[in-house]
Order: C-alpha cells, then structure tokens, then sequence
C-alpha cells in the first residue's frame, strides 16, 4: 500500500483516478475504521461522481504509524485542523467533497469550519457526547473481548488491540463525558448527513445538532433498519443520495451535467 511521510509518521493512502476538473472525495473513516474497512463503498462513489478519491488510514489504524500522542478528548480537533491540512496540501488536493463516517463525520465537519470545501457528506456523526454513545461502545466492548469484534479488526489493522483500546478508552474516560463540537463549527458548505434508524452509537439528536450548527444548504437521508454503517448497509441508496445531493448543490457539478 503506498504510504505518504507527514509530520507525524507515514499514512497509508490509495488515491482512485477521476476527473482532475472535479473537486476530489476525500473519506475519513470511523474510530475502528480505517482504509481497507471501506470495502468498495469509495471506488463505486468515486465511478458514479466521476471524482477522484483520496482513501487513507489515520494514525494508529490500518497499516499507518502508530499514533504519536496519547489520545485525548480533543484528538478529532487534532486531525481535522493540523494533520488533515498537512496530507491534503501534500496530494494537492483543495477544496475537497469530506466524506466522514462516525468520528470521520465530525472531523469532516471541523475541518469544514476552517478550510474550503466543496461539500460534507456525513455518516452517524458525533456532535456532543450521549449516552446512547456510552451503550454503545460498552457493547462493542464485549464484543471485542468475546472474539467476533477482534476477528473482524484484525484482518484490517496492524494493531487491532491498540484501535480499540484508544477509541474505547477516550470514548468511556471521565473527561469525554462533557466533549462537545456543537460551538465549534462555522461550516457555510453544503451538508448531507446519513443516519440509520437502528444506529447503535448516537440518536437522530446527533443529525440535528448539525443542521443546528451549519448554515449553508442542509439535507438529512435516514435509512430504515439501518445501523451505524449505511455506506455497507445500503450502498446503492447511499451513492444515489450524495450524487444527487453533489449534482444540485455544487457548481462544478452542475456544470458537468449541462455539458453532457
């Protein structure tokens, strides 16, 4: 897997081919997630946007360095304003389409409040702590400890332990209790947020605390029987949604289609 060298060690990335003309998908994956654990959610995206894709593990995930710092409540901030600037500016990549799952959608969104972005699409996103959160990953606990989570982490991180115990850890911490990124955002872009209706880590509260906090044009998609992972659950409807979403609120997109 290529890797890229950034402050703070070498992240492992692939970057998908798509029209050079078009604002590039750049996915930021969830707490336990990282490159692989995508499947082929990001490659069909980027067919059906015609977009090219940056797809990368953060420290600590996947096949990336290990993550530099203790982990702390305020690691999504850290990503979002110091390393996701750093790898986009290496690429040459500006003005991305976020695509965040989970803790990716908030940092999506952080990253959005600081930086021009042609769009954020957002899967089971974190905007305050909640107790459904608590539940949550106290499940996906035992699950890890009973073997089926650790199985399944284990084909795609080179430290499975490590991810779980990191997340886990600041996630279940006394300090993360009051973590919130509600007073945070300043993001103007166009927001799609994605939220299953048996979303086991956050209640719809999450979706609309976003479009509490965003002020350009807002959009929520809420998929029946679905869990915390729409983009594997159903990722027929979810790519329809974004392309749609893409073709009527962004320009270069509206663009395009004129031309075809």
């Amino acid at each position: 897997m290529p890797v890229i060298e950034l402050r703070n060690g070498p992240l492992e990335h692939v970057v998908i081919d798509g029209d050079p003309g078009l604002a590039p998908l750049v996915f930021l994956h969830g707490g336990l997630g990282c490159l692989a654990a995508w499947g082929r959610f990001p490659a069909r995206l980027a067919a059906a946007t015609g977009r090219r894709a940056l797809v990368y593990s953060r420290h600590g995930n996947g096949g990336s360095g290990p993550d530099p710092e203790p982990r702390t409540p305020r690691y999504m901030h850290e990503h979002a304003q110091q390393v996701l600037p750093e790898l986009l500016d290496a690429l040459g990549m500006h003005r991305p389409v976020l695509v965040g799952h989970s803790d990716g959608a908030s940092m999506a969104l952080l990253y959005a409040s600081a930086h021009p972005v042609e769009a954020v699409v957002g899967m089971g996103p974190h905007m305050y702590f909640e107790d459904e959160n608590r539940v949550g990953i106290e499940n996906a606990r035992a699950s890890y400890e009973a073997g089926p989570l650790a199985k399944k982490m284990a084909m795609v991180h080179d430290d499975p332990r490590g991810v779980f115990d990191r997340w886990s850890g600041v996630w279940l911490s006394p300090a993360f209790r009051s973590w919130s990124i509600e007073n945070d955002l300043d993001v103007t872009a166009p927001v799609l947020m994605i939220q299953g209706d048996a979303d086991e880590y956050g209640s719809m509260g999450q979706v609309d605390a976003v479009e509490r906090a965003v002020s350009g044009p807002f959009r929520r998609l809420v998929p029946e029987g679905c869990d915390h992972y729409p983009h594997l659950v159903c990722p027929e409807l979810v790519t329809e949604t974004v392309c749609g979403f893409l073709a009527e609120h962004t320009e270069e997109s509206r663009s395009v289609e004129a031309a075809r």
